[in-house]
């Protein structure tokens, strides 16, 4: 019995814990609606681990991010409906361009909310904030927002954008916390508006979604989210490089 417990407890130490006992080195907030949940079909390789990636999931632990990452949500609409997620090659470009990086997931969008909905005082602001401050003492390397299509005709979607960076930022203590949103696709009011809070707000970056595809006439297909992530990493390192 002894020596099958010691082969048991060398196992687990040759193995290593599936739970990072150091926190990332940096922590990426990731919120919005169903493009940012992610709807797109997921392949098998989806559900391997990305190296120097971490999700923090239900138990506030980190542990390697895999696919889909929005699994953990406080609010989302059921395990069923969560596919893949751009944080995955968002996360893996931070990674590839820095050995020493390891990046830290939180992964908490619900899909078919309104901006409104992710104000002060509501649920899903409130329950983010709860997520995060499980990490005691933890300081957000950038948010990355994708929603609007539930608001895209919104004459104050630009007004409520702001109000929710300045909310955050205040919350979390982190005044020039790195904030990047993502345009949406078709016509609408709402992506001038983002693009006009550049000149207004600091830190603050848009992401385009031109030549992206809609598999179902509102969501983006997996390609697509690849290259979406992708240009959320290439806003935030640029922002980045603009402190330095």
């Amino acid at each position: 019995m002894i020596t099958t417990i010691f082969q048991l407890l060398l196992v687990f130490t040759l193995v290593g814990s599936p739970l990072n006992a150091e926190p990332p080195t940096e922590v990426f907030l990731f919120i919005g609606q169903s493009n940012m949940a992610g709807r797109a079909e997921m392949t098998d390789q989806d559900a391997q681990p990305i190296p120097r990636v971490w999700l923090l999931n239900d138990k506030s632990a980190w542990e390697p991010a895999r696919q889909p990452l929005n699994r953990y949500a406080s609010d989302h609409k059921g395990v069923k409906f969560q596919r893949f997620n751009l944080g995955g090659p968002f996360a893996a470009m931070l990674t590839n361009a820095d050995t020493d990086r390891s990046v830290g997931l939180i992964v908490n969008a619900r899909g078919g909310t309104t901006i409104d909905q992710w104000l002060p005082g509501q649920d899903l602001y409130e329950n983010t904030l709860k997520r995060i401050s499980t990490q005691e003492g933890i300081q957000l390397a950038g948010i990355l927002w994708h929603q609007g299509e539930s608001n895209r005709n919104d004459p104050e979607f630009g007004r409520k954008l702001k109000q929710l960076i300045k909310s955050l930022r205040k919350d979390l203590n982190q005044p020039d916390l790195p904030f990047i949103a993502g345009h949406i696709s078709g016509d609408n009011l709402i992506n001038a508006q983002m693009d006009n809070l550049t000149d207004s707000l600091p830190a603050f970056a848009v992401v385009p979604v031109d030549g992206l595809s809609l598999f179902d006439g509102i969501h983006y297909d997996r390609d697509s989210l690849i290259t979406l992530g992708k240009g959320y990493a290439t806003a935030y390192q640029s922002l980045v490089s603009k402190d330095h």
